[in-house]
Parts: C-alpha cells; sequence; structure tokens
C-alpha cells in the first residue's frame, strides 16, 4: 500500500489549464468515473475518515472497474491517505460482496474527466482535469505515490511544482472531498 500524494485545486480557468495540459503532456483520454462509496451502517467509515469506493471507468476504448480502500489522512494539509487498489472483472459481483459483508451504499456520483499519465523528475504522475455534474466547478487533480510517510513531503513538493506549471497556486488548493460537496449540492 502507498501514500496517494495528491492536491486538488478549483479550477479558475479551465480552458488555460485544458490548454497548458495538451501543451505540457499531450492529448488527454476522456472517461467517465461512476462512483459508488460504502460505509458501515453505523458510518464507521466515513466517521474515521476512511473510504471504500468502486469505480467503474467508461473509456473511448474500454471499461474497467476499480475497488479502492483508503485510510485515514496522513497529512491533513494535501488530504493524502494510504491507498489500496485493484481492478476486479465483475463490477456488479464486487457490489454484491461489499453489501453482502454489510457495507451500504453512501453516496453514488459521476466524475467526468481528462486523464493526463506522465513522468517527471523520477515520479509517475496522474493529472486529472474533472467536472461532476452536479458541482458548479472545475477542479484539477495531481497526484503520484510516496511509498513511505517520509518520502510524502517531496512527493507534494513535486505534485506542487506541476501544478504551478498550469498555472494553479496554492489559494486554489481544496480539501474538500467530492462526497461531501455532491452530498451538500444534493440537500
Amino acid at each position: 500500500m502507498a501514500i496517494e500524494a495528491e492536491l486538488k485545486a478549483v479550477v479558475r480557468n479551465p480552458e488555460h489549464v485544458l490548454a497548458r495540459l495538451e501543451e505540457l503532456y499531450g492529448a488527454g483520454r476522456a472517461e467517465v468515473y461512476r462512483d459508488t462509496y460504502y460505509d458501515a451502517p453505523d458510518g464507521s467509515l466515513t466517521g474515521t475518515d476512511r473510504e471504500l469506493r468502486i469505480r467503474t471507468v467508461h473509456g473511448p476504448d474500454d471499461t474497467r472497474t476499480v475497488l479502492t480502500y483508503k485510510g485515514a489522512r496522513v497529512d491533513e494539509a494535501s488530504g493524502s491517505k494510504w491507498e489500496a487498489e485493484t481492478r476486479v472483472e465483475d463490477s456488479e459481483a464486487a457490489h454484491e460482496i461489499i453489501r453482502g459483508i454489510g457495507f451500504t451504499p453512501r453516496i453514488r456520483f459521476e466524475k467526468r474527466c481528462r486523464n493526463y499519465a506522465f513522468e517527471r523528475d523520477g515520479w509517475r504522475f496522474l493529472a486529472t482535469l474533472v467536472q461532476v455534474p452536479e458541482l458548479d466547478a472545475t477542479f484539477v487533480e495531481v497526484e503520484t505515490a510516496a511509498a513511505t510517510a517520509d518520502s510524502l513531503p517531496a512527493a507534494l513538493d513535486t505534485v506542487r511544482a506541476v501544478l504551478a506549471g498550469l498555472g494553479i497556486g496554492e489559494d486554489d488548493l481544496t480539501t474538500e472531498l467530492y462526497t461531501d460537496a455532491v452530498a451538500a449540492a444534493r440537500t
């Protein structure tokens, strides 16, 4: 399990950021994520800042499903968490298994993404331009993986450098979770 060293920002000028991503990293991959977040009936996962998610990704050439568990935050400023993720062959079976062991769907929503995978300074990155139909904003996420808590600061420094190259500053960063923002938008 690695630490997902990720920063998310509100994008004030989506056209500029899209142009910079395309200029720096080539054509992005358009994908639609359909996420279902699960919790224990007593809310103990969410209550302890943990996440259990099944994501089905619809891309131009394929559809894949990924099961993800995220532990509690190890860095409050970034929201970075330990993450374990694996691809699953049968999405419906995965949902049945999770429900069968007692977890219930907490929230479901869709993310429309444009992904850019690249390497820089010895780190592998994924930059994602995100729109959630229920939210009136565009976001950019940049992530890499830190093997240990000791390597997290260096990983986050490289993530900040990538964001700066896109014209994203510290004032644009947010740690608000999509799950919380979508839930608030629905009430």
